[in-house]
């Protein structure tokens, strides 16, 4: 029976899968990286690989990479890539890997959304949009049937929608974006350093602590606001919600759910439909792999 292997380069771990044309998952693997240590990651990438294939006894039919940055015209390695995971941008991935032919790239936040709509929670819908909730804000968009991709790629990055014209720049520049109201990375601005991770400031808002309340539930009404922003651009069927953040369930879904609902322009009746992603940190190997099988297509 033919697999193929899907590759999952995240901040400081590889996470892959080995899975049949029918979603049959064969295995799963994550191996940790030194990210100081140069191309420590494309080494452990091939470590990778070799585990999966010994495991199968026989090679993989089909690999294919997702990693964070923009992906080239040719959907053959990442174009662009600054600040970290030096030797990624431009890199020959059947070279590394020792296979013939291409290997195709997806963008990280792509590629999970494509796992999910081919075996999780956007599974059968032609419109549908993923925002990923950790660090950062990652996102990606299935619209008509097809992945988003842009002029340059850059299409799908919706924590960088503005929320507030006077806020600070984001990484992309952006002010007041939607990464800046609930990502990660500012949960220690957003508190005036009481709190370091979303965790602890939930974990004060459920214990009822008001000052965490007010900023936790802002936030998520800002994310219910770019949920109704994005509803009015692209017409989505659903909005599936992943992430690190996502792990705080009905801390979360429950007053986004109140707050979307508050806030989206229900033209005809219908409501967004709001869900928890499925396939966890394997998202992106899953899409991998999914779209490494579509290429005989």
């Amino acid at each position: 029976m033919s697999y193929a292997i899907g590759i999952d380069l995240g901040a400081s771990r590889i996470k892959a899968v080995a899975v049949t044309a029918a979603g049959e998952t064969l295995a799963q693997a994550v191996l940790p990286f030194d990210a100081g240590a140069k191309m420590d990651w494309a080494q452990k990438i091939r470590a990778i690989v070799e585990q999966l294939q010994g495991e199968q006894s026989k090679l993989a039919s089909h690999l294919a990479v997702s990693a964070p940055g923009l992906v080239a015209k040719d959907g053959r390695s990442i174009a662009h890539m600054p600040g970290r995971l030096q030797g990624l941008e431009g890199l020959d991935w059947s070279s590394l890997l020792d296979v013939p032919g291409a290997v195709p790239v997806l963008n990280d936040a792509h590629a999970a959304l494509l796992g999910e709509a081919w075996l999780g929670a956007a599974k059968g819908f032609e419109n549908v949009i993923l925002l990923t909730l950790g660090t950062g804000v990652g996102g990606a968009a299935i619209v008509d049937g097809r992945l988003l991709h842009g002029h340059l790629g850059r299409a799908g990055h919706l924590g960088h929608l503005s929320l507030d014209l006077d806020g600070p720049p984001d990484i992309c520049g952006t002010p007041g974006s939607l990464e800046m109201m609930i990502g990660n990375c500012t949960v220690a601005a957003r508190t005036n350093g009481r709190f370091q991770t979303t965790q602890d400031l939930v974990g004060a808002h459920l214990a009822g602590d008001a000052q965490a309340s007010r900023v936790w539930l802002r936030s998520v009404r800002a994310l219910a606001c770019a949920i109704a922003s994005f509803v009015n651009i692209l017409d989505p069927e659903a909005v599936i919600i992943g992430g690190g953040i996502a792990r705080c369930h009905e801390a979360l879904f429950e007053p986004l759910l109140r707050l979307v609902a508050e806030v989206e322009w229900k033209s005809t009746g219908y409501q967004v439909k709001v869900l928890p992603a499925r396939l966890g940190e394997y998202a992106g190997a899953f899409g991998a792999a999914g779209h490494a099988l579509r290429q005989d297509r």
